[in-house]
């Protein structure tokens, strides 16, 4: 991330994780970790605009079908990226199967528009996780295990900030918190998995939140 000047409009798109709740919100954040990093930054002083557009259920391709009216038109000065678990979920449902040849081309493609549009604005990239509490959390690895490479490739030719939630939550493993204490259906975070999200977040992001202390 090279921009050194205090982003004014934060962006995060993505699914359910991201959502939280946020249309029923009248502050239009919801209640996971967008509304602890709105806090943490609000808490600095002058902080900046935060702008929720989660959608439950959202696969990558419905980020795409969105993107002018939820992120390009807002013209936002950082947008974070938290998308892959629905791609992968359906397919362990017996749903559609994304591939992760569809689902690179979608992604890149957001990146390519982020790149032409706005420029100037710096992006985060979510690692996607699953907590395996059951045998049915675990089965999401067996498709989501390629997307994150994916993530993970383009964040680091794109030259991206990665915010490694399978880090994050191996770290937490380790230090004693049980898988379902970190998301209880192995997906959707605890409130104390929002916190360690919304922490990872801030770090990964710091060098351009930091002006905004």
């Amino acid at each position: 991330m090279t921009s050194t000047s205090s982003p004014r409009t934060l962006l995060f798109l993505g699914d359910s994780i991201t959502d939280c709740g946020r249309r029923e919100d009248p502050d239009g954040l919801g209640d996971g970790y967008v509304r602890l990093i709105a806090e943490e930054l609000g808490a600095r002083g002058d902080g900046p605009a935060v702008l929720n557009r989660g959608i439950s259920g959202h696969k990558v391709s419905d980020l795409v079908a969105r993107f002018d009216p939820d992120c390009l038109d807002l013209a936002p000065d950082l947008v974070t990226i938290y998308v892959g678990v629905n791609d992968s979920w359906h397919y362990t449902m017996g749903r559609e199967h994304v591939s992760e040849e569809s689902f690179e081309r979608d992604y890149r493609w957001m990146l390519d528009q982020l790149a032409e549009r706005l420029p100037d604005s710096p992006v985060v990239m979510m690692v996607p996780f699953v907590a395996d509490v059951d045998e049915g959390a675990r089965r999401i690895h067996e498709d989501l295990d390629g997307k994150v490479g994916i993530i993970r490739r383009l964040a680091a030719e794109k030259g991206h900030a990665l915010v490694d939630l399978e880090q994050v939550l191996a770290d937490a493993l380790a230090s004693g918190m049980g898988p379902a204490e970190f998301a209880q259906d192995g997906v959707h975070p605890t409130p104390a998995g929002h916190r360690l999200i919304a922490d990872a977040w801030l770090a990964a992001a710091r060098p351009v939140t930091a002006a905004a202390r």
